[in-house]
């Protein structure tokens, strides 16, 4: 006991760091409560108060995170940050914390995902802030690095490679070692090293002209990260409760069907507008070449299409048209109305049943 309090006073009370370690108590022990009441309201615990709905409104517990916020950060600024106030302070912010990075996916969402797979982003908001804020008080900083001792260019230039490969990790889908990564050196190369999870924006900019380099992805992750995940949403349910399942009838589940069905249909109608617009520039070169024929072949002037001055025009509009398909420029296509009788002095056009497109 006499070694614990020696050891408080010595890398807590001297060094400053007593306000910290109350945020990271009230931080904790807000989130452990908070998790502790909603699984006893999703119980339906008799003897536990359920939910605060003063005139049926319910108020979510993120609320009275944001007052515990407001109260410990401004009173920080308003008693200068002296003793005691900064520890009652640090502590009411600690509380505040919790209760609002427990809705993290609400905020979000900006939906009441709290029971849902979505709901489980909050668990790894806070547990990234629990870790962080206990890497800041036992005082580990990146590469142990000191604040006052002389620059060293190095060991800077160590930690800018570091930075990057972080980046590269969290570009590549790995969210955990790319931030335990900033402060734990080594963690965030390897993941840079290592291929990207097929979901992530590295493999949609990388993978997609590379297919065995795609499909050795696909494999691992089915072989090491489907596990790694089985253990974490055991981990997670342990924590948090396990989610809801969702039934086919619910409210919920019809609107992640609408916006699903919202999705596709806007894909098919650029897809298909861009292969209408490609339809077009054909039957325009078609004529075009038709045209050209007709001239050649001795016929009439005109080819049925103006005069053989206006041909290279014509051919020269077509071409910038095939470009602009290809370019995927906004464009009106016209097409010649079906039923229309061909005029008598100019040769039958190819008909079309396509209508006018914009886009």
């Amino acid at each position: 006991m006499t070694t614990l309090l020696d050891g408080y006073r010595e890398h807590i009370l001297a060094a400053h760091k007593q306000p910290l370690l109350l945020l990271l108590v009230g931080f904790i022990t807000s989130f452990v409560f908070i998790r502790f009441s909603v699984r006893m309201i999703r119980a339906q615990v008799r003897w536990w108060p359920g939910n605060v709905t003063p005139g049926g409104l319910h108020i979510h517990h993120m609320v009275f995170g944001l007052g515990f916020l407001l109260v410990g950060g401004i009173g920080v600024f308003a008693t200068y940050g002296g003793h005691p106030w900064i520890d009652v302070f640090g502590l009411l912010f600690g509380i505040g914390c919790g209760l609002v990075l427990d809705e993290f996916a609400l905020i979000l969402h900006l939906d009441d995902v709290y029971w849902s797979e979505q709901g489980r982003k909050s668990v790894d908001a806070v547990i990234f802030g629990i870790l962080f804020t206990g890497l800041l008080l036992i005082g580990y900083v990146p590469l142990g690095v000191v604040p006052g001792e002389e620059t060293r260019w190095g060991l800077v230039t160590v930690i800018s490679i570091n930075a990057l490969a972080s980046i590269v990790t969290l570009l590549k889908g790995k969210v955990w070692t790319g931030l335990l990564g900033i402060m734990v050196p080594g963690l965030s190369w390897i993941g840079a090293i290592r291929l990207g999870r097929p979901s992530s924006p590295w493999a949609r900019w990388r993978y997609a002209t590379r297919p065995r380099r795609r499909a050795r992805a696909l494999r691992r992750e089915r072989r090491l990260h489907r596990r790694a995940d089985i253990a974490r949403t055991w981990l997670f349910d342990l924590i948090a409760g396990a989610p809801d399942k969702v039934p086919a009838n619910h409210p919920a589940a019809h609107r992640v069907a609408e916006r699903m069905a919202a999705r596709a249909s806007a894909h098919l109608d650029a897809h298909t507008a861009r292969a209408l617009a490609r339809r077009s520039a054909r039957l325009a070169d078609r004529r075009s070449a038709a045209g050209t024929a007709d001239q050649g072949a001795g016929g009439r002037g005109t080819g049925g299409y103006g005069t053989p001055e206006d041909q290279p025009g014509r051919e020269g509009s077509a071409r910038q048209r095939r470009r602009t398909v290809r370019a995927g420029r906004s464009r009106t296509y016209a097409v010649r109305p079906t039923g229309l009788e061909p005029r008598p002095d100019r040769q039958r056009r190819l008909r079309t049943h396509t209508p006018r497109i914009r886009r």
